[in-house]
């Protein structure tokens, strides 16, 4: 697991000084009850909506999402395949689009990464948030098609159309999350890759204790400030039962350092990012709580120069599509060595030594 602080991200206004209707069968809901909703897709909606018309302030604030849409296009490359049709599945403002317009990070000499693209498929609800970069210059660059979604939850697709599904940050707010891998699995190529990057159970668990805490203080008990998200543990399986094979899943941790819990949450509700869970308490957080939690944050969490870190985890996956030419790995009991073997022999050449 890696940590990486980006304090270079932060943008100066938080820095210290510093309608398309369709239905599919494999998407209608089976009889019986219904989905549980833990979050609400129209809130969701409007704050992403509301956070976007404020342009300025909305692409000061896409520092992490540009990074983490990076670190993505750079797991795209590690697939010697050229991908003639992508979806960018959850697009927000293109991020993933424009991050493929620039070098890569660990060959700047060999050119803008969309070489290896040929179109791409930026897909969002928030259409306001979807269209807000159209008119800057990387759209020129590469050729985008932008198509707005009435629920990210429904793909209108036919089987077997894309090339590579590719997901930055947007999966952690599907209610039916096995239903929409099952559906990005139909619409894939056979031998097709699925590339996402999703936040993960203990992100921003500096802030979620400290309101928690700040809560019992002053008011005795807690109220849901926070969304839940999906533990690491359960992504392989998710994506299993979905019908994908050659799994990956890694974590990754990007530390953003704030000068105040108040300038986290103003960032946060900037990117469209604050809390959408349907029993969420409604209103504001009051005065009082928030002050208890700023002075918590800094004894539990703070850095000894001032500054408050608030940890984003990442759980990234890759999952191909079956297809009966896909490379199998080896059935268990027959590698070409031993690792106990390996690991006993170099543990004999350190004692020697």
């Amino acid at each position: 697991m890696n940590s990486f602080s980006v304090r270079s991200f932060i943008p100066p206004l938080t820095r210290r000084c510093m309608p398309l209707r369709v239905t599919r069968p494999y998407a209608i809901q089976a009889a019986g009850a219904p989905t549980l909703e833990i979050f609400s897709h129209q809130h969701k909606w409007m704050q992403k909506e509301r956070a976007a018309a404020d342009t300025e302030t909305s692409r000061k604030v896409d520092y992490l999402r540009d990074e983490i849409a990076s670190r993505l296009c750079e797991r795209l490359l590690d697939i010697n395949r050229y991908f003639p049709n992508v979806l960018d599945l959850g697009a927000n403002a293109c991020n993933l689009a424009r991050m493929l317009t620039l070098p890569s990070e660990d060959s700047p000499n060999a050119g803008p990464r969309y070489k290896r693209v040929g179109k791409i498929t930026s897909v969002d609800s928030s259409e306001t948030l979807l269209y807000r970069d159209a008119d800057l210059l990387f759209n020129k660059e590469i050729e985008i098609t932008r198509e707005v979604l009435s629920t990210s939850e429904l793909l209108p697709y036919e089987a077997n159309t894309f090339d590579a599904v590719l997901s930055s940050l947007s999966l952690h707010w599907i209610n039916d999350l096995p239903s929409v891998l099952a559906q990005v699995n139909n619409i894939l190529k056979p031998d097709s890759p699925f590339i996402g990057v999703m936040m993960g159970g203990d992100s921003l668990y500096e802030l979620r204790t400290s309101l928690q805490l700040a809560e019992l203080d002053r008011r005795g008990g807690v109220s849901t400030h926070t969304s839940p998200l999906a533990d690491v543990r359960d992504v392989g399986g998710l994506l299993q039962r979905a019908g994908f094979s050659l799994l990956t899943v890694d974590v990754d941790d990007i530390v953003v350092e704030f000068p105040d819990t108040f300038s986290l949450m103003k960032d946060l509700q900037a990117m469209g990012e604050s809390n959408a869970v349907i029993a969420r308490e409604k209103g504001a957080i009051r005065r009082d709580v928030l002050l208890a939690a700023e002075s918590i944050y800094r004894e539990l969490h703070g850095n000894d120069d001032g500054t408050l870190p608030a940890t984003f985890r990442l759980i990234y996956m890759i999952g191909w599509k079956h297809s009966p030419d896909q490379a199998k790995p080896l059935e268990r009991g027959t590698g070409m060595f031993s690792i106990k073997d390996f690991l006993e022999k170099g543990q004999k050449d350190t004692e020697d030594k």
